[in-house]
């Protein structure tokens, strides 16, 4: 009888997973980062995110040339230029958000009172203030959805939620054919007025409600393989200083909600590969000894029960590296600062932060 470690030893193998959260203009981060693990290298498996971060893995996924480059001029595509130059950087978010807030922004969304429509006079009864269809002809400008759906590597997914029933809806490049709306469907954010996105029946929106990390998606995606996994935390987890004022409150708890929070899946992770491990190690005693005919089946049912476990659990994630953004002033709409200025620096200070944490691991 073939052991379990043998069977599994042509089972497993590693996988290389990039997460991108959700956050507005922070996406930007995202780029930065991406660049500078491109720089090293390093390619994925699978690129997942939800909001901001499912466009960023979308154009990563499905780039029409070089992702990296792809990428980066999508941001400065999108950026606006309209907020007065040489302002302070504890300023300028304030001019930016307030411009996207009024006059939205062409290349992603358009505020509804610039488009008509039959309950243009009764704003009481808008469901949402934001439109994003200028958002779905900018991907289709900068994402190929074919290759997303023709190429396995990398494979994409990307997280929503269901208006309705409160749970989540993933897109897979493996089974689903992802296009636009898909991508849409993951960015519409409720809290900012932004639509929600209706695909095969279901009402969508940001999956940030339910996760900003989508790891346990990746996880529930593609059981069978060990993971490496690189996550972009663009809300900072610390901070020294208490909130003086309501708007610095708002923006810590903002913060604490979307931060990254897979310690518990890591933990679980390892727990549950430890049990394995246990009823590995007797059932390898067991086969050793010599067992009757009822015995014999008993074992055998065993081995079918721990097979479809390790199959539907039993992948570790062996690695997990955080590249965390950090701030030095604390704005609540700092997701909304479109500005040039703002997109370079955060593009900039990615980079480098995701090149100074490859430097301490290697």
């Amino acid at each position: 009888m073939q052991s379990l470690s043998q069977k599994e030893n042509k089972k497993l193998s590693f996988e290389t997973v990039l997460i991108l959260q959700g956050g507005g203009s922070l996406g930007a981060y995202e780029c930065g980062v991406y660049k500078a693990l491109n720089k090293h290298g390093i390619k994925f498996d699978i690129v997942a995110g939800t909001s901001i971060g499912a466009i960023n893995a979308a154009i990563i996924a499905g780039a029409k040339n070089d992702p990296v480059k792809d990428l980066e001029n999508f941001w400065l595509d999108i950026a606006e230029y309209l907020t007065p130059p040489g302002l302070p950087d504890n300023v300028r978010p304030y001019f930016a958000s307030m411009n996207s807030a009024i006059w939205g922004n062409p290349k992603l969304f358009l505020p509804k009172w610039f488009l008509p429509s039959p309950d243009y006079f009764f704003p009481f009864l808008w469901p949402y203030l934001y439109d994003l269809r200028p958002l779905k002809n900018t991907l289709n400008e900068y994402v190929d959805f074919k290759k997303i759906r023709e190429q396995k590597r990398p494979r994409l997914i990307i997280t929503s939620t269901d208006v309705e029933n409160a749970k989540p809806s993933v897109f897979d490049s493996m089974y689903d054919n992802i296009m636009a709306d898909h991508i849409l469907a993951c960015a519409g954010y409720p809290f900012y007025g932004i639509s929600w996105t209706q695909i095969n029946g279901k009402y969508l929106w940001d999956g940030t409600l339910l996760s900003n990390t989508p790891l346990r998606e990746v996880i529930d995606a593609s059981p069978k393989h060990d993971k490496r996994v690189y996550i972009v935390d663009v809300f900072p987890d610390k901070q020294h200083e208490l909130p003086r004022n309501m708007i610095e409150v708002w923006h810590r708890a903002r913060d604490i909600m979307h931060a990254d929070k897979t310690l518990h899946n890591l933990r679980m992770s390892r727990v549950i590969n430890r049990y394995l491990s246990l009823v590995r190690e007797m059932y390898e005693i067991l086969i050793k000894v010599p067992l009757d005919d009822n015995s014999k089946a008993k074992i055998s049912r065993i081995e079918q029960e721990y097979q479809k476990l390790a199959g539907e659990r039993g992948a570790i994630i062996d690695q997990i590296v955080r590249i965390q953004r950090q701030e030095d002033s604390h704005f609540l709409f700092e997701d909304a600062d479109f500005s040039i200025t703002t997109i370079k620096q955060l593009i900039e200070k990615g980079e480098r932060d995701a090149a100074e944490k490859l430097a301490e691991i290697q």
